[in-house]
């Protein structure tokens, strides 16, 4: 698979193309050493059992490279790996994670916005409701899904579903990958500020468990309106701020080229905010970031989804929403602590 080249993993990149076209060379000596192989003057030598240590060389390379690299990641590096095209976006976890998807389109009321989806599922045998922010993976998709920035319509898809979810005692999965809520004048102009609220007040509000995961990028009032959780998982290499780096650069130095001084200074890294207290537990994601190995991230996902489930899911229902308020006000309590 060709993947987009993130500009601190270069070296990594080369390395991997050489390796590519190394097994390119390898397979087609192999077939003609097969047409040939009657042949009384063939070599003794075997040219694809030495590409073979070569590329194996190569790939060990790669590897201690990208563990190198991985292991000490700036924050602004992170965003670059939480916005990697190819990393998996909603749908491709829904796919993966869930049995009878069934999508519920619509917000009832003027439009079904494509930028947040939602349906009934089931995961790992238990009925849920799942919602999440989908990007696209391609030109045409990511247009069609605004590239996952929700309008007004879909947070109040989002409330509708969560008021479903609650009124027949389903819990809620949500899936948290957007840079904020769109920001055009249609939207301001159907009320996205209250749509947004709206749909945090439904999360604090629903009496069965939430469970929200941050998937890539969890931008602004646009993530926390579907992440207002009783457990707030998040990817290793994913990120979650109140603003983009690029628009905190903006408003403080003017310059978006600031953004990796804002994204140092915005503490947006699954570890800054776990000690920070803001989300619950971080799912490790494979060896160069999800976007390497999807089926990997997927499986650890759903372990720790699964773990975090069964833990709410005996909880009752007045104390999971007692719970779930209790949190994001002690949020505030630690965050002031820290500043």
């Amino acid at each position: 698979m060709s993947l987009a080249i993130l500009d601190f993993e270069k070296s990594v990149t080369d390395l991997e193309r050489k390796i590519q076209e190394l097994k390119r060379l390898a397979s087609k000596q192999g077939q003609d050493t097969d047409a040939s192989s009657d042949d009384a003057g063939a070599s003794d030598e075997s040219l694809p059992g030495d590409m073979g240590e070569e590329i194996a060389r190569l790939e060990d390379k790669v590897s201690k490279q990208l563990k190198t690299l991985y292991a000490s990641l700036s924050p602004w590096q992170k965003a670059q790996v939480a916005r990697h095209p190819d990393r998996p976006h909603f749908l491709a976890y829904v796919a993966a994670l869930c049995e009878d998807f069934q999508p519920l389109s619509g917000d009832r009321a003027f439009h079904d916005d494509q930028a947040i989806i939602g349906g009934l599922a089931r995961f790992r045998g238990e009925r849920v409701m799942v919602i999440g922010q989908e990007k696209g993976h391609d030109m045409a998709t990511r247009v069609k899904h605004n590239f996952g920035m929700a309008r007004p319509e879909g947070y109040r898809k989002a409330i509708r579903l969560m008021a479903l979810a609650d009124r027949f005692k389903l819990p809620i999965l949500t899936f948290v990958d957007t840079s904020g809520a769109y920001p055009g004048v249609g939207a301001e102009e159907r009320g996205q500020a209250e749509a947004i609220a709206r749909s945090i007040e439904k999360c604090l509000d629903v009496s069965v468990p939430i469970i929200a995961t941050v998937i890539g990028e969890g931008g602004s009032g646009g993530a926390i309106a579907i992440a207002a959780a009783n457990e707030v998982l998040m990817l290793e290499h994913a990120i979650y701020s109140v603003i983009s780096p690029e628009g905190c650069a903006s408003i403080l130095w003017r310059d978006g080229s600031h953004a990796a001084d804002a994204a140092n200074a915005l503490k947006l890294t699954a570890q800054d905010l776990k000690g920070l207290k803001v989300i619950d537990q971080i799912v490790p994601e494979p060896l160069g970031g999800a976007h390497r190995d999807t089926a990997a991230v997927i499986q650890a996902l759903s372990d720790s989804l699964y773990e975090a489930l069964q833990r709410q899911m005996s909880v009752e229902s007045a104390a999971l929403k007692l719970q779930r308020r209790q949190k994001f006000l002690d949020m505030g309590r630690n965050l002031g602590a820290a500043a």
